[in-house]
């Protein structure tokens, strides 16, 4: 057995669930296969933090007990994600954990927090589509695809998005033989009833108003991402 090569989970208030969960259970089945991967879930204190789907979760270890994770990953979620870009503690600890990170990955508007952290300037990156206008002001190049590679950048799209990237991770901190186990212990198969999104329909923009209301709420006290969030006029 190797090194621990630890994925920290980063917790914070508001976010979506499955953003966090679905990469999580990736990664925590993946522990039965690779005892040397551990997963755990962190934030700025251990104590519950709510989410956006009315419960609860409590971080595992504080930012201070997890210094130097070899992955990390970054969940999203509406208006208190964009509330969390102003929040320095949280920005901190992205920029330090990523100096040394193999991998640094999000899902869905995680992306927004690793942007505002200064991470992907110039880089290779998707999010939600609702946020992809916020996205390319922060400097970062958005792409629509599911997930993205830019070294050591990992970003997925939205929401159940973050279960492929979490296969890919695994791939990654493991190899692709055990993270297909994973795949397959999860039955991660989806057929949804409807039938794949036809993003030929999509109007990528039809969000942008929203977020970027959510920019003028909840940024408020932050006139310098404001700045670089909102068009001008």
């Amino acid at each position: 057995m190797g090194a621990t090569r630890t994925t920290a989970f980063v917790l914070y208030p508001g976010l979506t669930p499955l953003d966090l969960v679905g990469p999580l259970q990736v990664m925590s089945v993946l522990e039965r296969f690779a005892p040397e991967c551990r997963a755990i879930v962190v934030g700025e204190r251990v104590e519950p933090m709510e989410t956006d789907a009315g419960i609860s979760i409590v971080p595992q270890a504080t930012f201070e007990e997890v210094p130097e994770p070899r992955v990390v990953v970054v969940p999203g979620g509406g208006s208190p994600t964009i509330r969390q870009m102003g929040n320095e503690v949280v920005l901190d600890y992205l920029r330090r954990v990523a100096d040394r990170a193999e991998v640094v990955a999000s899902v869905c508007t995680g992306a927004l927090l690793l942007a505002a952290a200064g991470l992907l300037e110039g880089r290779r990156a998707t999010t939600h589509w609702g946020y992809h206008a916020l996205l390319e002001r922060l400097g970062a190049t958005y792409v629509p695809e599911r997930w993205v590679d830019d070294p050591p950048f990992l970003t997925s799209a939205g929401v159940s998005a973050g279960i492929d990237m979490g296969l890919e991770l695994a791939a990654r901190v493991a190899d692709v033989d055990r993270a297909r186990l994973v795949q397959l212990g999860i039955e991660y198969d989806p057929r949804p009833p409807f039938g794949p999104i036809d993003w030929s329909t999509v109007d990528r923009d039809v969000l942008t108003p929203l977020a970027e209301s959510s920019v003028r709420t909840e940024l408020a006290d932050r006139p310098h991402l404001q700045r670089r969030l909102l068009p001008e006029g």
